[in-house]
């Protein structure tokens, strides 16, 4: 196999892979073992749905329906790229009986159209717009694959991880925003064996490329937008502004978080109480990383007396509280890509991390949502989270899920191998304990 992203290399007989391709899978799914001729890409993936829970019997589940998938297309980025991919994809689709599908980041199907037939087959499996085809919830396939993997990629046949799935063949490619390089979703072909070719795969990526060239047209330059700060998941933050793309240390990343939501600035005193747990750290420390922060950036952006910063600086947490706080539930769990600073240990971050991934733990829990919830529980921060597990279980009780909860109730009634460490007693209050017992903004 000359290209492992391809599904068939040239002379190979269409009829004996799927045979093949059959048997390791029912293989796979037996036993836990990914034999030949399996591709590399799809054996990642297969593994990748097993332990998400994903059931090889399973099928999709639609999410959005009626009004609620019309206003979230309208409002998609993708909505304005529409009239392209059909342009460049339509008559392809509808003349070789194959059906040109948008998903989302997440996977969530928000186009399917072409061949008449082909759409009243594909309706049987939920191959619908509205339907979710992530691979943690359907398993391997060309749309979820491509948005899980931010690669274009083939799925042929049997490759599919669901059988239901297995007679068809899909190629796709990840479509990104050309401002912030962030996967905006994908577009796929989807239809029979004939698009296990090298054609298909180059044709929507080409596609693809095309979309993020007409998208940056309509994106206005970056120096007239708000600087972004991107925290969320990462214990370096990056800062985007004036078209350059910043990453920063673990200290500046926590000193561009607070001042970020402290518009009307901090003194150093509460700088200082904010960013370290240890009281013996000097003011001296503090102005140096602030005059190294402000060499950084460059001049205008920080000022002093107090701290602050001079523009507005947009951060994907405060995004993440906006959604939730308006009740956009959906919307808050798809930007929150992870903990806030995870690795920081500074006072004032760890109450805002704990203070927002609670607050949408808790409203996730409430709403009962099974794939919200499924989301949550395989993500790397919430594997652990029985809690999630528990709420998962109640409206979703397939065998992974409920094994997996018994596992982590195992561990909680275990007897722990040793007491938690005592914290050394203060003989008087924290000189930072006034300012670090304020509620937090």
């Amino acid at each position: 196999m000359t290209d492992p992203w391809v599904a068939l290399e040239p002379g190979a007989d269409p009829a004996e892979r799927v045979r093949a391709l059959r048997r390791a899978h029912e293989t796979f799914t037996a036993v836990g073992t990914v034999p030949r001729p399996v591709r590399s890409v799809v054996a990642e993936s297969w593994r990748r749905s097993a332990r998400a829970g994903v059931g090889p019997d399973g099928t999709a589940s639609v999410e959005l329906t009626d009004g609620d998938l019309g206003a979230y297309r309208a409002e998609h980025p993708l909505a304005r790229v529409m009239p392209l991919f059909r342009e460049l994809m339509g008559t392809f689709a509808a003349d070789g009986e194959h059906l040109l599908a948008v998903c989302d980041a997440h996977g969530r199907l928000l186009w399917v159209e072409g061949h008449t037939a082909t759409r009243r087959l594909a309706d049987r499996m939920n191959f619908v717009p509205g339907a979710r085809w992530s691979e943690n919830a359907v398993g391997t396939n060309a749309p979820g694959t491509a948005v899980a993997v931010d690669r274009p990629v083939q799925v042929f046949a049997a490759e599919h991880f669901i059988r239901r799935v297995q007679p068809w063949t899909c190629a796709a490619a990840p479509v990104h925003d050309p401002r912030t390089g962030r996967v905006l979703g994908a577009v796929d072909i989807t239809g029979g064996d004939g698009l296990a070719h090298p054609h298909s795969l180059g044709f929507v990526q080409a596609v693809a490329r095309a979309a993020e060239t007409q998208l940056a047209l309509f994106t206005p330059p970056r120096a007239e937008e708000a600087p972004l700060l991107s925290a969320l998941g990462r214990d370096e933050a990056e800062l985007a502004l004036d078209g350059r793309r910043i990453r920063l240390s673990r200290r500046h990343s926590e000193i561009l978080v607070l001042l970020s939501r402290h518009p009307e600035g901090l003194s150093g005193d509460e700088l200082l109480c904010s960013l370290y747990a240890d009281e013996s750290v000097t003011p001296v420390t503090l102005r140096a990383e602030l005059a190294r922060l402000r060499r950084l950036m460059g001049p205008g952006l920080l000022a002093s007396r107090p701290y602050r910063l001079t523009a507005v600086v947009e951060s994907d947490a405060t995004v993440v509280e906006r959604r939730l706080e308006a009740g956009a539930l959906t919307a808050a769990a798809e930007a929150y890509t992870g903990p806030l600073l995870p690795g920081s240990q500074a006072p004032a971050i760890v109450r805002l991390r704990e203070r927002l991934s609670g607050g949408l733990r808790a409203a996730l829990v409430a709403h009962g949502d099974p794939d919200l919830l499924a989301d949550w529980a395989r993500a790397p921060w919430g594997e652990d989270d029985v809690e999630v597990w528990r709420a998962l279980a109640a409206v979703h009780p397939t065998a992974p899920v409920r094994a997996r909860l018994a596992a982590l109730e195992a561990e909680l009634a275990a007897p722990a191998g040793r007491a938690p460490a005592r914290t050394r007693g203060r003989a008087g209050p924290s000189p930072c304990a006034t300012y670090l017992q304020r509620p937090p903004v």
